[in-house]
């Protein structure tokens, strides 16, 4: 697809005003999330906008799942790939977890989010630590940009940074925790679909963000070792903990069941949803078990899964 030139940044900062329409939110119910004492919020009825018209697509739709976690959606208009980005604001230090891709940089949208934050609470801006749910360029482009951010650091897609930052002596097997201020998420190496590959469970909301390794669309598996280990990782982990949302990276299958849009595909209209569950989880689980480590491509209802041969 062509690349369209970067917006100015009055556009930019516009997106932050197209919040989309919201619903009552999936997974557990509102009783189940005050009982468990999981924070509640709400997710969009649609991430796509209502027509193909680029001209009046702002590079990122933003949308307030509540005051303290934002989810972003990059435009197919700048990159087919439309991936998720997710920002989590603790009382000390705000969470970025992805970049984007190249086509949009998103600097410019979570510095306005950090001032309405900053003015909300008549705090100063949070500091901003930036990690990634995976080491690929569509999760990764905006670094360079952001790097350059005063009170940002950039955490390097890679075993040995995530291991040196988060203190995991033992990757992949041991699970760490960091503290935002007030607000704790949980950092679980995933990889196999790529080496770098976390999950990040925020325990305020109940959401575990998975990055490319489960989302509604195909699950493209590079080490299936390590992929299975990953998935039974996964599994263990929330067996023990609430789960509001499962929310990957991606949307690329439609809202008929088995069925996908094709690669490259830049606009959505008929969409499926943005959350999973922890019972698509262990669908993926009892799916890898009944494969006995040979990997083969297979739809199910809500995403494919697609081993690929190293080239």
């Amino acid at each position: 697809m062509s690349r369209r030139r970067s917006r100015p940044a009055h556009l930019v900062v516009a997106a932050l005003l197209l919040l989309v329409a919201i619903t009552p939110v999936f997974g557990l119910s509102q009783a189940e999330l005050r009982v468990s004492g999981v924070e509640p919020g709400v997710l969009p009825v649609r991430w796509t906008p209502e027509s193909p018209d680029c001209a009046h697509t702002p590079p990122f739709l933003v949308h307030e799942y509540n005051s303290t976690f934002f989810i972003l959606r990059q435009s197919g208009c700048t990159h087919f790939e439309k991936p998720f980005l997710y920002l989590v604001l603790g009382s000390k230090e705000a969470l970025l977890v992805d970049t984007g891709a190249a086509g949009a940089q998103v600097s410019a949208v979570v510095a306005e989010l950090l001032r309405r934050h900053s003015q909300r609470q008549q705090r100063p801006v949070l500091p901003l630590l930036v990690v990634h749910s995976h080491g690929h360029s569509d999760h990764t482009a905006g670094d360079v940009e952001l790097s350059r951010t005063p009170g940002a650091r950039v955490i390097a897609a890679t075993p040995d940074a995530l291991a040196v930052f988060f203190g995991i002596k033992n990757w992949p097997r041991e699970i760490a925790r960091h503290d935002l201020g007030d607000r704790v998420v949980d950092i679980v190496p995933i990889p196999g679909h790529e080496v770098a590959s976390i999950a990040l469970y925020d325990r305020r909301t109940g959401t575990l963000l998975t990055g490319d390794t489960l989302y509604p669309g195909r699950l493209y598996v590079r080490d299936a070792g390590a992929f299975v280990e990953s998935v039974g990782r996964l599994v263990e982990f929330t067996a023990t903990r609430d789960v509001a949302h499962v929310l990957g990276a991606h949307i690329e299958n439609t809202s008929t069941p088995y069925l996908d849009y094709p690669q490259g595909t830049t606009f959505q209209p008929d969409e499926h949803s943005l959350e999973l569950g922890r019972a698509h989880l262990l669908e993926l689980q009892e799916t890898l078990r009944h494969m006995s480590g040979d990997l083969q491509r297979r739809s199910l209802r809500d995403f494919t899964l697609w081993p690929v041969v190293p080239k």
